[in-house]
């Protein structure tokens, strides 16, 4: 008997288990924009942009996924009359069946995601996230009776509840009694129909990430002998320092400016760098964000960062960092041309049953003299 042939479902199903949906940003387009969910896969082209050139790329290759950082389809579209770049591409991946889908700003704030590859590429250590996510964090607070608590418990691990930076399995537990009456209708687990019952029971506590709180209620109510789960959901002010926009780290040995310019040139592959005045002789504190990150500028200071990495600098943004730190635009490609391999890495790992390459088309819309 064969197995199960993997769909499009399934390998965005993989990828938004490492970059979840939740996580982008407000103005993003993340997800299946090209295709039916219900597609095999036959095989995937990763790339950072998807253009007509990549598309065509896809066919050859009999590739029927392609797997992008960037999204095609950034505003709606209103007419496909192949007017621009992104209708033809549009074009060509609906009339051979090639499925397009975008992992953007989800991948940039998920905890290994493309900050993560920057950072390696960097050989940054201690590293932490620059623009840390605000609002995305909750407190789950259910009632278990004593006997079911580690049943309970070891399910709401499982659904990634509890986690607090370094530190897995948090949570915690009071004991206390809990009161109800099952009605006629009722199935209840413990206690008579009519009766005013009491149970001894545990108030179970712990953090969950708001784009969790979905699985984290399923398994909830999967584990939990009650017919009818009692549950508080609590928003707090904490942050989730585990997700968020950059990153921010130390090198190995404090490095000269002059050295560290050049050692991003080289492990980059970027043809120039534009940067201000250094503001002092040897770096050791560094910020980046992958993109268009030059409004973090001031968290990179915030967070008296020596450098701070990015791209597309405008002009007056240089003059933000007004003596306190040096600013690196390396880019927009350049920093970002690593998701490519991490991409790579997540699906080949995962899958075997279809080939994932990677597209040999260089997507950068800039040439350097």
């Amino acid at each position: 008997m064969s197995s199960k042939q993997t769909t499009v479902a399934d390998v965005a199903k993989h990828i938004e288990s490492i970059a979840p949906l939740a996580l982008q940003e407000h103005y993003d387009n993340a997800g299946l924009l090209v295709g039916l969910s219900t597609w095999p896969v036959n095989a995937v082209l990763v790339t950072l942009d998807v253009t007509p050139e990549v598309v065509n790329e896809a066919i050859e290759q009999g590739a029927n996924l392609i797997v992008a950082h960037h999204p095609l389809i950034f505003s709606g579209l209103k007419k496909l009359t192949g007017k621009n770049y992104v209708q033809r591409a549009v074009m060509m991946a609906i009339k051979h069946d090639v499925a397009i889908y975008a992992a953007h700003t989800n991948l940039d704030s998920a905890p290994y995601g493309v900050s993560h590859a920057i950072a390696q590429r960097l050989g940054l250590q201690h590293t932490r996230k620059l623009r840390p996510q605000r609002n995305a964090l909750l407190k789950l607070v259910t009632f278990v009776p004593e006997a079911h608590l580690n049943t309970v418990r070891a399910a709401l691990f499982g659904a990634g509840v509890g986690n607090i930076g370094n530190y897995d399995c948090c949570s915690f537990g009071a004991a206390g009694h809990g009161t109800f009456r099952a009605s006629e209708k009722a199935h209840p687990f413990v206690g008579n129909i009519g009766e005013l019952h009491t149970e001894a029971e545990i108030r179970l506590e712990a953090i969950v990430p708001r784009h969790q709180l979905s699985a984290a209620l399923t398994a909830l109510e999967q584990a939990h002998p009650y017919e009818e789960v009692a549950y508080d959901i609590i928003a707090l002010e904490n942050t989730n320092t585990t997700v968020g926009l950059g990153l921010m780290g130390k090198l190995p040995e404090p490095m000269h400016y002059t050295k560290f310019l050049q050692m991003v040139k080289q492990r980059f592959n970027a043809p120039c760098l534009r940067h201000t005045a250094p503001v002092r002789q040897t770096v050791s504190r560094i910020a980046f964000c992958g993109g268009s990150g030059a409004d973090m500028l001031p968290d990179a200071i915030a967070q008296r960062a020596d450098v701070y990495l990015s791209s597309d600098f405008k002009y007056h943004q240089f003059f933000d960092a007004d003596g306190q730190i040096m600013a690196i635009d390396i880019g927009h490609y350049e920093i970002e041309h690593c998701t490519i391999e991490l991409m790579m890495e997540h699906l080949t790992k995962k899958f075997t049953t279809f080939a994932v390459r990677k597209s040999a088309i260089s997507t950068n819309p800039i040439n350097y003299i």
